[in-house]
């Protein structure tokens, strides 16, 4: 198999693997196997069955149907995530591109500034004062997304503002505002989806990582990194507890990745 044909079998790959996770995010949010936050304390810790496909957990909860909802909650945390870093990351490198001087140097100084808080610190600052919960972790995930899709978008701005047909809408007597948004912005597209993909797949680790240590989604809503935590003191008696959701956690940020690389080599191809 030849170098190009392996990289288009792991975009492929990527692919299926992400959009099969985000289908069982969709079907989640209308059925699962049986209820997520049920509790059956006397069919806890069964080992999986046909009646019960990944077995139960310790308070007699269908593992299958957590799995299915945490994948909803992940899902959910990243893309809002991802989504605050794009509406406000992207006009903020577009401005600094645009204006240059002073505005650049305050926008890119902030981003430095939020750089310095790694997102679990950020989480934990706003949990202090907010309280844990999704809506906090998405806005933590959120915040630090920001300088990541500005510095992208600055740096594919200032690429572009070089280009004959900007120059030519220049001429045209377009303003600087109008060109960023009508030309540079439609051009960034490709690069700005590439980079979506990169942030979701660590969304969803983020919010695993903030879940494991209290500060995502509170019970009795399910999610993978909590899941990984009830699971710890059960590994003799039911190693299946972790392995599940690890293996979903692992899963969907390789296909992440791979359909992000898969993007990012068709881009510069």
């Amino acid at each position: 198999m030849t170098r190009a044909s392996s990289r288009g079998v792991g975009f492929a790959l990527g692919t299926v693997i992400t959009v099969c996770f985000i289908a069982i995010a969709v079907v989640a949010q209308f059925w699962t196997p049986f209820d997520p936050q049920a509790l059956a304390i006397l069919d806890k810790l069964q080992p999986p069955s046909p009646h019960h496909w990944f077995g139960t957990d310790q308070l007699g909860r269908d593992v299958l149907s957590m799995i299915m909802a945490g994948a909803r909650n992940s899902v959910g945390v990243a893309l809002l995530s991802v989504a605050i870093g794009l509406l406000i990351g992207v006009p903020a490198g577009l401005l600094a591109a645009v204006r240059g001087g002073v505005v650049d140097d305050l926008i890119m100084r902030g981003n430095d500034l939020v750089f310095a808080f790694p997102s679990l610190l950020l989480a934990i600052l706003i949990t202090a004062v907010f309280g844990p919960g999704a809506v906090n972790a998405i806005i933590a995930i959120g915040i630090f997304n920001i300088p990541v899709f500005a510095r992208v978008t600055r740096g594919g701005a200032l690429d572009l503002w070089n280009r004959d047909y900007i120059l030519a809408a220049r001429v045209a007597g377009k303003r600087p505002l109008r060109i960023s948004f009508e030309h540079i912005l439609p051009n960034l597209v490709g690069l700005l989806v590439v980079q979506g993909t990169i942030q979701f797949s660590l969304g969803v680790i983020a919010e695993a990582g903030l879940s494991y240590v209290g500060l995502g989604a509170q019970p009795p809503i399910p999610s993978w990194g909590r899941m990984l935590n009830e699971a710890q003191t059960l590994t003799a008696l039911a190693p299946s507890l972790a392995l599940f959701p690890g293996f979903a956690i692992v899963l969907f940020v390789l296909g992440l990745n791979m359909l992000g690389d898969g993007l990012r080599r068709r881009r510069s191809a």
